[in-house]
């Protein structure tokens, strides 16, 4: 890749895991060119462009800002808020970079459900894929449905591909904003029983793709499944907030539906494809679904993933939450 080829970052001004724009933070520092794609002309592109990045504004529903994003480009990642239209957008993108036909990677942001949520598995009779994705779920959410889509798209395109299928991020809502009502009161109610699972730091995630993006040869045509450094119960993320916070907070298990009904049908009323999604995460988590982990991650940083409790410590909203 020459030293004048721009990286392009899809959603660099989005907020979840604050992925997209770590990498642009990082990249910038390693002194690679970037381009970040951006919805709006507002403040958080011009915070790009003081960055160092060249902002190109447009809409990854529309070709033909699709392609011309990509011109000069050589390396991608994509990603993009939760959208009824996510597949769609994976697939313009990949048919632009296929049509300009010099594309190094395309790293595409993935789900680690996508590493049990597999062809064989749901396409199993209706019993074995609840028991396989913990009793309350037979088929993915409508978000699920459109990672697994995005990743056979990726495929077909014969655009060499890299699938980072990260596990529950420590920043997922469910934890740092629906939760942070009941986190004001000393108590973090979750629908999660005593089951296990080992969040991901977003921070982790951006070092990962970073160091693909500046040298792709060896990881095309590989899919990581990611999980952070150890499996904890509620009960060990609670001491976490309360380390952070620098206050007591109990873990107070709650009935899963019920949960759902009262934080995410309340909060997430106006966005039904997002609602549905964190549903289905609630039911696999509360089931026991996420009680995987690798070190693959570690493997491919030559370090142990970030804790929890770091990434609670680098998160605004608790952060901020520490500080009222």
């Amino acid at each position: 890749m020459s030293d004048r080829n721009p990286i392009l970052i899809t959603g660099a001004a989005g907020e979840i895991g604050g992925v997209s724009r770590t990498m642009v933070d990082m990249l910038l520092a390693q002194g690679h060119p970037v381009r970040a794609f951006v919805r709006q002309d507002d403040e958080r592109a011009q915070s790009l462009r003081q960055a160092g990045a060249e902002v190109f504004v447009g809409d990854l529903l529309t070709i033909a800002d699709v392609t011309a994003a990509l011109k000069g480009v050589r390396r991608i990642y994509f990603s993009m808020s939760l959208s009824p239209y996510y597949t769609d957008a994976v697939s313009l993108m990949a048919a632009a970079a296929r049509a300009q036909g010099d594309i190094e990677v395309f790293v595409n942001i993935s789900e680690y459900e996508q590493s049990f949520m597999t062809f064989d598995h749901m396409t199993a009779p209706e019993e074995e894929r609840r028991a396989r994705l913990g009793g309350l779920v037979a088929n993915w959410s409508p978000q699920q449905r459109a990672h697994w889509v995005a990743e056979q798209v990726l495929e077909w395109s014969g655009v060499p591909t890299v699938n980072i299928q990260a596990a529950f991020f420590v920043e997922n809502p469910i934890m740092t904003w629906l939760a942070l009502s009941s986190l004001a009161d000393g108590e973090l109610r979750l629908p999660f029983g005593d089951h296990r699972l080992a969040p991901i730091a977003g921070y982790d995630v951006a070092e990962l793709c970073a160091k693909i993006l500046a040298d792709p040869a060896p990881h095309i045509s590989r899919s990581y499944a990611l999980t952070g450094p150890e499996l904890k119960d509620m009960h060990g993320i609670a001491e976490d907030f309360t380390a952070v916070l620098g206050r007591p907070v109990t873990y107070v298990p709650e009935d899963i539906e019920t949960w759902n009904k009262a934080y995410v049908d309340t909060h997430m009323s106006a966005y039904p494809h997002i609602a549905e999604h964190l549903k289905t995460l609630t039911r696999i988590i509360g089931r026991g679904g996420y009680g995987g982990i690798t070190d693959e991650l570690e493997t491919l940083l030559g370090r142990p993933p970030k804790t929890v409790r770091w990434a609670l410590e680098n998160h605004p909203r608790i952060q901020k939450l520490a500080a009222a």
